[in-house]
């Protein structure tokens, strides 16, 4: 899914998924959400993020 394992075993998955079509399937479905997961960008509110600084500063003015 990450294009982690090494080239030999990455092969071995292929072939796996060439001659097995519910196992392509499942991959294929995976794939499908892995693209719609990494899609979504989740960001806090402004708000939170300043409330993070000013609390953040807090330990500077104290040190």
């Amino acid at each position: 899914m990450y294009n982690e394992l090494p080239a030999d075993e990455q092969s071995e998955i292929e072939q796996a998924l060439v001659h097995d079509a519910d196992l392509a399937a499942k991959c294929a479905d995976l794939l499908l959400a892995q693209r719609a997961l990494n899609s979504l960008q989740q960001n806090p509110r402004p708000d939170t993020t300043q409330a993070i600084l000013q609390y953040s500063r807090t330990f500077l003015k104290a040190g």
